[in-house]
């Protein structure tokens, strides 16, 4: 009798044991995407991991079991998100840029990436959650430009702001003496994968370049009395002023398949620069008894104002290829239209042109 309580005891503890276990390890209902070396992948739930390999139960193939040597990554899918139409459309960093411009969407830290375009390479490193910070220039290094983005989320998912600042030096190309910048605040509507994007921003350039006027300080310069002197003249330099521009901004990015979105990134660039054009009278003193000249006088700068508008529309279609997690290309059929306005002593003259700027960047994640 004491035996068989002993083991109806020793049962009813194994039990409870177990009912303990299951509450305090409850079971891993997630799904997981599975990306081996080769680029292959499986969506599923793991139902164990030794070590040596992973047993994955996918709805395809059921049950499959996977040497953890042949793993590239492990990450958790966002049905509502990852998934469209049965398929496994994942968000990664790329999401975060168009062509161009980017959206209120942050780089995720450890995310950072780089690009090389036509004109130039990219780099852009996740300072925080919320916060990065890039760089990008041409293939000589100059100009250069510093690229700075704060993302603001909110409680709705699907609906982000964002501040985004460029900062550009013309490096070595005209001793520095160039720059400009760009400042902008963006909303972005919908999930990393179809969303679109409108900012406002402000753009202002000034490229350091003297006007090549020949002006020089009024007044009365001796010269040499047999040649006329104009070495010692004192020169005025003139540079040409800054162009001005608010800029509006739209663009999105929709999902076509696994590994293919249509990209639309277009500017509208309202430009203003106020010129002066500038003449100056040269007239010589001559000596009364010999008839030499003996003097160059300088007379004041007179100025006319020009002002000039334009307003450009930078169009920049495109197609988005995601081969694998860390790499996509993208092809732009990019082209600028525009009009500008030259207006100078009530005279008024405008130009219309436009010209194409095909671009094609290469994306990697590291």
């Amino acid at each position: 009798m004491k035996k068989v309580f002993s083991l109806i005891v020793l049962f009813f503890v194994i039990f409870q044991w177990n009912d303990l276990s299951a509450q305090t390890n409850p079971a891993d209902t997630n799904l997981y995407r599975v990306l081996k070396f080769n680029n292959q992948e499986y969506i599923g739930k793991i139902i164990s991991d030794d070590g040596r390999e992973v047993l994955l139960e996918t709805n395809s193939l059921g049950k499959i079991y996977i040497p953890k040597a042949d793993i590239q990554s492990i990450s958790v899918v966002r049905p509502d998100l990852d998934i469209k139409n049965n398929e496994y459309r994942g968000t990664g960093v790329f999401t975060t840029r168009y062509q161009f411009s980017a959206n209120a969407f942050p780089i995720e830290k450890n995310e950072n990436y780089a690009l090389i375009n036509l004109y130039g390479p990219e780099v852009h490193f996740s300072v925080s959650n919320r916060f990065s910070v890039g760089v990008m220039a041409t293939w000589i290094a100059s100009p250069i430009v510093l690229a700075m983005k704060y993302t603001i989320p909110t409680r709705n998912e699907k609906l982000n702001f964002g501040l985004g600042t460029l900062l550009g030096s013309a490096g070595y190309l005209n001793q520095g003496r160039g720059y400009g910048g760009l400042h902008w605040a963006m909303a972005t509507y919908g999930d990393r994968k179809n969303n679109v994007t409108l900012s406002l921003g402000y753009a202002y350039l000034n490229t350091g370049i003297k006007t090549g006027e020949q002006m020089y300080e009024p007044g009365m310069y001796p010269i040499d009395q047999t040649y006329w002197d104009y070495s010692n003249l004192s020169p005025v330099n003139f540079k040409i002023p800054t162009t001005k521009a608010p800029i509006l901004g739209i663009a999105g990015i929709a999902s076509v398949g696994k590994k293919a979105s249509i990209i639309i990134d277009m500017m509208f660039v309202f430009g203003n620069r106020v010129e002066e054009f500038r003449s100056q009278s040269i007239t010589y003193a001559y000596d009364p008894l010999t008839g030499m000249t003996t003097h160059t006088i300088v007379g004041p700068i007179q100025s006319t104002t020009q002002t000039m508008n334009s307003v450009n529309a930078v169009i920049m279609p495109g197609m988005r290829f995601q081969k694998s997690e860390n790499t996509a290309f993208q092809v732009s059929l990019a082209g600028v239209i525009g009009k500008s306005t030259k207006e100078k002593s009530q005279e008024v003259n405008s130009t219309r042109y436009s010209f194409p700027v095909p671009m094609c960047t290469w994306f990697y994640k590291f």
